[in-house]
């Protein structure tokens, strides 16, 4: 089987080094292997996406020296597909809509519980029959679809691969799925599509074989690997690698521009000068 990574940047703002390190890995994993490395831009978030921070993705990413098949898979070209999937999941019963807001959501979880979503969701909405869902959000309804899956002790027996540890297999925990994750979003009332099912989606239609990313996107690979086995999907091996912070410890942010790659380009810093710094050597 081909050797296929990506690389998914969201334009809501400039790349930084801790998304240098994420492309030049993927990258550097599949020209290692004789493969191929594609581009792919969430720009799903109409609310928040702007036309320059996505040619800055085009460009940066040249200077760094990675190249990609034309053309890029841009999310906000795909909703049919999410659609597609949406509709499946809902056909199955495992969906509802939901018309909290976040303010709505904080008031009914005085002593809130986070998870890889955020603020776990405390189901307010459903047992709910709203008769208008023009403008709610769709979750998935977690307890139902692990009943449909056969229950726990099935789920439990699931499990994925993270080669970032020494090619591990991770099992899922049905437990950890109902209390840190809940009832996620599948698609936000404004957008029609939400990150969770957009990016297995995507991952299936562009054959991605192998997924980097941070991290901290590790208890999200439980959700993802429950919407693939849902939706009748691959599963895509992970590599969840190592964060680049900043000297206090904390994960680089697209507001803190001045880790922004652009700004080392700007201030004379060489493409080797940015893989020094995410300690990549030399690349």
């Amino acid at each position: 089987m081909a050797h296929i990574e990506r690389f998914a940047p969201s334009p809501t703002g400039y790349l930084h080094l801790g998304h240098a390190f994420s492309a030049l890995t993927a990258w550097d994993h599949a020209k290692a292997e004789g493969g191929t490395f594609l581009l792919r831009i969430e720009d799903n978030d109409h609310t928040r996406v702007r036309p320059e921070f996505e040619q800055a993705i085009y460009d940066d990413l040249h200077w760094l020296g990675l190249d990609w098949p034309k053309p890029v898979l841009r999310q906000s070209d795909n909703m049919k597909a999410y659609q597609t999937a949406l509709y499946l999941l809902s056909a199955l019963g495992l969906t509802y809509a939901c018309e909290c807001t976040r303010s709505d959501i904080k008031k009914a979880q005085p002593l809130p519980i986070y998870g890889p979503d955020g603020q776990v969701y405390p189901g307010t909405c459903r047992n709910k029959k709203l008769t208008n869902t023009k403008n709610t959000a769709i979750r998935l309804n977690m307890a139902k679809a692990i009943a449909h899956l056969g229950g726990g002790d099935h789920v439990n027996l699931l499990s994925f691969t993270d080669i970032n540890d020494g090619r591990n297999e991770h099992s899922l925990n049905a437990d950890q799925l109902l209390s840190k994750c809940g009832d996620i979003v599948l698609a936000r009332r404004d957008i029609g599509t939400a990150y969770h099912l957009a990016v297995v989606v995507d991952d299936a239609a562009q054959n991605i074989t192998h997924v980097t990313r941070g991290q901290d996107l590790f208890e999200a690979t439980q959700i993802h690997r429950i919407l693939q086995v849902l939706l009748g999907l691959p599963t895509p091996i992970y590599r969840h690698h190592r964060l680049i912070v900043d000297e206090n410890g904390k994960r680089l942010a697209k507001r803190d521009n001045s880790r922004a790659i652009r700004k080392y380009r700007e201030g004379g810093a060489s493409p080797q000068d940015i893989c020094e710094m995410v300690g990549l050597g030399n690349g």
